[in-house]
């Protein structure tokens, strides 16, 4: 069945997959008949040690066993070292963090905190770019139903400039903008990886004019483009960088990270959440970072990464046209629409994503994905590719 029924309570607002899942284990998924489902979408990439890592299930029960609850309102150590941990595993001078509960909410809480040290109201973002459903980050998305949601709101839409042209972003950014946000890697547009120029273009551009530079890692960070933020991967640190999908495996959670100039410039009462940085979420966070760490896993998504681009390309240009991405954010350009070609793979037990670009499938596995579980997934795209 595709999606919930009739009689579901649900708003049918997701157009679903004919999977249903009740179980799931490293890279796979088992469905209601216990049939197995490769799972090269992860989740949306937040699968990140793989479904139920018994390490991240461990932290889970052993955490809501003894609290599950506190809101913010007390100091929790959990909350405390999973702060250390993050700023541990992120590039200086990166050196504070807000937790949160969401990408979408991360980037609420970035977006603030750049105009709130600037005095100034505007952003530029980059055409492509996907940076959540609230209504500020509606107004830096791209596409003209997101920016329709930021009108109804009132929210002074971004100026939003091309993917690959660092001249037209360095003349943009001026003393009237507040901040510069962007994805390294951008997730719906395709698993685009935007030129390293535009992104030292950015960071230029906003150290000039005093904008603040936000990097949204949101789907690109925690490990999936080849560091554990992409920042990192490419050499160029932000003023804000948020993260979220694949911090704590499943559970939702988020973080805003930034420096102690900024953080300096933050009292009391600037920003708040209820649920952000629970204890079961932060465990869960601590434990992914561990096996993030233990078992190499950055180093696992750039070697598995590679290995399914070169694949992919070897099935030919008639087939596979380009592979866009780092890591495992990968996004292959088709001959084919997209959706075809997932819909023929989901035949071979095998889950795939599209995106906003109809030509591009994309992948985000989890970043245990192995060279095996790689082969079988090419072995299933060369046979639907022909």
């Amino acid at each position: 069945m595709l999606g919930p029924s009739s009689a579901s309570a649900l708003l049918p607002v997701y157009a679903q997959l004919p999977v249903r899942p009740v179980r799931g284990q490293g890279s796979w998924l088992f469905d209601e008949e216990g049939q197995r489902w490769l799972d090269a979408y992860g989740g949306h990439a937040v699968a990140s040690t793989g479904h139920c890592h018994p390490k991240v299930i461990q932290a889970i029960r052993e955490q809501a066993e003894s609290l599950l609850f506190y809101s913010t309102a007390l100091p929790h150590p959990i909350r405390e070292r999973l702060a250390s941990a993050i700023v541990a595993h992120c590039p200086s001078p990166l050196s504070k963090v807000f937790l949160c509960n969401s990408g979408a909410e991360a980037n609420e809480n970035a977006l603030h905190l750049a105009r709130k040290v600037t005095g100034r109201q505007l952003f530029v973002s980059i055409e492509g770019g996907w940076h959540g459903r609230t209504a500020a980050t509606l107004a830096v998305t791209d596409g003209e139903k997101y920016m329709a949601g930021a009108r109804r709101a009132g929210i002074p839409l971004s100026i939003k400039v091309p993917w690959n042209d660092p001249a037209t972003l360095l003349a943009t950014v001026d003393d009237t903008i507040a901040g510069v946000i962007l994805e390294p890697v951008q997730g719906l547009t395709g698993a685009r990886d935007l030129p390293v120029e535009l992104i030292a273009a950015a960071r230029k551009a906003c150290d000039r004019s005093g904008a603040q530079l936000i990097f949204d890692e949101v789907q690109c960070g925690v490990g999936r483009c080849g560091a554990f933020t992409t920042a990192q991967a490419i050499g160029i640190t932000p003023d804000l960088l948020t993260l979220a999908k694949g911090l704590a495996s499943g559970l939702p959670i988020a973080a805003v990270v930034t420096s102690d100039a900024i953080a300096a410039q933050i009292k009391q009462g600037d920003l708040g959440s209820t649920f952000g940085g629970g204890p079961v979420p932060c465990a869960a966070a601590l434990a992914t970072l561990a096996v993030i760490d233990e078992e190499r896993l950055c180093e696992n998504a750039v070697a598995i990464g590679e290995f399914l681009r070169h694949g992919a390309l070897a099935l030919g240009p008639d087939k596979v046209v380009a592979v866009q991405g780092r890591g495992l954010l990968l996004g292959l350009r088709l001959r084919r629409p997209a959706v075809e070609v997932q819909t023929a793979l989901l035949r071979h037990h095998i889950i795939v994503g599209t995106s906003s670009d109809p030509s591009v499938l994309r992948l985000m596995p989890p970043l245990s994905f192995s060279a095996s579980e790689a082969e079988l997934l090419l072995q299933a795209l060369a046979e639907v590719l022909s």
